[in-house]
């Protein structure tokens, strides 16, 4: 009878500890980052009367004779699910979405504490602590490298209240843009001008060291006014003179002043065969007129004109302005006297050359000599070159230059005869005639005088380029503007396009390797791209800034252009020049704005200087038993024999939650079950209470029998 009544007791003792479990959990139940908790009963040890027996012949077995002797709490079990977020608008606020606990610490580090609660803040000294005080433990920024290294131990975070971050020399720069491949372009610049010495100058006229001369642009991706390339090909270009062509009174002989007839060929201009001519005579003022009609009837086809010589001579004078046909004979005057022509007094001529081809190749140029024909040239220096030596031939003092707009100058106020310039297009039985090359240079076309205001201007030549610029910062924080300008120099169709590049920073700044006067520049960079467009190459890879302001010299930035033979970076398309992308690492010092914290738990500072970058990163640990942590008051857990060693990383990672700031996570106490536990435990409470009173009762009826 007795036993009832320790049953009971038990019971009661039991479902007591259940009610103050759950007592705890309604009491938590808006508390941040709470688990709540199970009490699980367990049955006591029973009193064995009689032991169970097998089943015997024909009796069947017995089971034992068990009497229990109550209840008692077993275990009380924590359950670690997930609670709601709820958004706050504190952004030190952090809640955890998955596994894992925040990693807080009470002695500097030297014991860690583990909480589910993201109520942080800082303190007057910059740490980072919850609630309790404890500074939240993780890893901070390296300032040598710049980084977090989240696999060093963890540490203190402490963001010092006023932070400022120092200035950072800028390393690296970075671009990606287009360079135009096409045949038209909008982004275009004058070839570099030229003196007629044959020097490159600067905007300002100076002439440019030859160590730092830029790269002359090949005629064949120049291009006109109107952005259409040239697009030679080897062997165009075009015919030039600089002075008519005049055949010296009797070079064709004296005819007589009888009648007769010159029968058709026997007479051919430029090699065209003239028909029958009637000579009328009696005089030779009349077979002249007879002779230069015929002639000059075909000078649509010869280009030559025909005109009498002194009156009684019987001779004429031939003239080729060389602004007609195409090949070298009709450029000049070649006149053929035979058969009757020359029975009638008439000689053949033998020809002065005084046009010229000028033609392109882009793999030789050979500065062609006066009188020497093809002239052969690949860049505007040549064509130059090439013009002013026929243009002196005629009229010394007479000069060609490059104006700093691209044109062609010729200049005959210093000369010393008149020049008749003509150009035209060149072909032949192998060669096309360039669409554009050749009515680039027409304007020259007509007489020059001597004496002041005689200049003459071809169209500009242009290059095609592209430029891109950005603010680097030295070592000091100050700014500096660097300027890359790109221009289209070569071409080939089997290997693709060569552009240079020129990059330049402000006075005082310098640039090491850069000639004097222009010691701010650096020229004659190159960039090459393959038939498809990718880069292939890049000369030079950095340069060596110094500022001259008292910052760290020299300076070196890298600069990246993108990978070889890929498509990341520097691209030479058949599409507009356009820069799409283009960054450095420097910038300036700055003062702390804010710190916001990003899921991987980085605590994110945003800088007066407009960077941002990560201070230091929040630990995460977590455990291969949750529910064997022990609770230590203040929201935290202790870690346990049974809970196994803290496994600390970062957020997101090694099946760790990922964190969300601005936010926290709430109690995981349900209270609709939380109160209907409450029923179930105030029930099993009464029923034991009952247990004992009625135990109680039967006691009593016991003692009574003795009375």
């Amino acid at each position: 009878m007795l036993k009832s009544l320790f049953s009971g007791v038990a019971g009661l003792q039991s479902h007591q500890i259940a009610m103050d479990v759950e007592s705890n959990n309604i009491a938590n139940v808006n508390t941040i980052g709470f688990k709540y908790s199970r009490a699980n009963f367990s049955d006591l040890l029973a009193q064995t009367s009689q032991i169970a027996t097998a089943p015997q012949g024909s009796l069947g077995g017995k089971n034992a004779v068990q009497v229990g002797l109550g209840t008692t709490v077993a275990s009380i079990t924590r359950i670690h699910t997930q609670g709601s977020i709820q958004n706050t608008d504190k952004n030190t606020d952090v809640a955890i979405q998955g596994d894992g606990f925040f990693v807080v610490s009470s002695d500097g580090g030297n014991t860690y504490k583990f909480t589910r609660s993201g109520d942080f803040k800082f303190d007057a000294n910059g740490n980072f602590v919850d609630n309790n005080g404890f500074v939240t433990q993780g890893w901070l920024r390296d300032e040598a490298t710049g980084l977090v290294d989240s696999t060093a131990p963890i540490q203190n975070i402490v963001i010092p209240p006023g932070l400022t971050t120092p200035a950072s020399a800028t390393k690296q720069v970075d671009l990606k843009a287009n360079l135009n491949s096409g045949s038209i372009v909008t982004q275009l610049s004058p070839t570099y001008p030229i003196d007629t010495n044959g020097n490159v100058l600067d905007t300002d006229g100076n002439i440019i060291p030859p160590t730092a001369i830029p790269a002359a642009a090949d005629l064949g991706v120049g291009f006109n006014a109107d952005g259409r390339a040239f697009d030679l090909k080897t062997g165009q270009g075009l015919w030039a003179s600089f002075q008519s062509t005049l055949t010296a009174t009797g070079n064709t002989g004296t005819l007589g002043a009888g009648a007769g007839t010159i029968n058709a060929g026997d007479i051919t201009v430029n090699g065209v065969a003239m028909p029958a001519i009637i000579l009328p005579g009696p005089t030779s003022d009349a077979n002249v007129a007879a002779v230069v009609t015929t002639i000059n009837s075909f000078t649509s086809q010869t280009g030559v004109v025909a005109t009498p010589a002194a009156a009684g001579s019987g001779q004429f004078i031939l003239r080729n302005d060389n602004g007609i046909g195409t090949t070298a004979t009709s450029k000049n005057i070649v006149f053929v006297a035979g058969g009757t022509a020359a029975g009638a007094g008439l000689t053949s001529t033998t020809p002065t050359a005084t046009a010229f081809e000028y033609r392109y190749d882009p793999n030789f140029s050979n500065n062609a000599a006066a009188g020497v024909s093809p002239k052969i040239f690949t860049n505007v220096n040549d064509l130059r070159a090439a013009m002013q030596a026929e243009v002196q031939a005629v009229s010394v003092g007479a000069t060609v230059t490059v104006a700093s707009d691209g044109k062609i100058i010729i200049n005959n106020v210093n000369g010393a005869n008149s020049l008749t310039t003509s150009v035209t297009g060149l072909s032949d039985l192998t060669t096309l005639e360039n669409e554009f090359f050749a009515p680039n240079f027409q304007s020259l076309n007509g007489t020059l005088n001597t004496g002041i205001g005689n200049v003459r201007a071809s169209q500009p030549i242009n290059a095609a380029v592209h430029s891109s610029s950005l603010d680097v910062f030295d070592s000091l924080g100050s700014k500096h503007t660097v300027i890359m300008e790109f221009r289209k120099i070569s071409q080939t169709a089997s290997t693709g396009a060569t552009w240079s590049f020129d990059i330049t920073v402000p006075n005082p700044a310098t640039i090491i390797g850069s000639t004097a006067p222009n010691l701010n520049a650096l020229p004659n960079g190159t960039v090459t791209f393959d038939s498809s467009g990718a880069m292939t190459g890049v000369n030079p890879s950095f340069f060596d800034f110094v500022g001259n302001n008292g910052s760290v010299a020299p300076q070196t930035i890298d600069l990246n252009f993108g990978s070889f033979n890929a498509f990341d970076g520097l691209t030479s398309f058949d599409r507009p020049s356009a820069t799409s992308g283009i960054s450095q690492d420097g910038f300036p010092g700055g003062d702390l704005l804010g710190i916001r914290i990003d899921q991987t738990g980085t605590l994110v500072g945003s800088f007066s200087n407009g960077r941002s970058f990560g201070l230091g990163q929040l630990a995460m640990a977590k455990f291969v038993n949750n529910e064997g942590l022990s609770a230590d008051g203040g929201n935290v857990y202790l870690q346990s024999a049974n809970s196994g060693d803290a496994i600390i990383g970062t957020a997101a990672t090694g099946g760790r939650g990922f964190m969300q700031s601005a936010a926290l996570e709430a109690s995981n106490v349900d209270l609709s079950r939380s109160l209907t536990q409450l029923i179930i435990i105030q029930r099993g409470f009464q029923a034991n209470g009952k247990t004992i009173t009625t135990s109680d009762q039967l006691l009593n009826t016991l003692i009574n029998l003795k009375n």
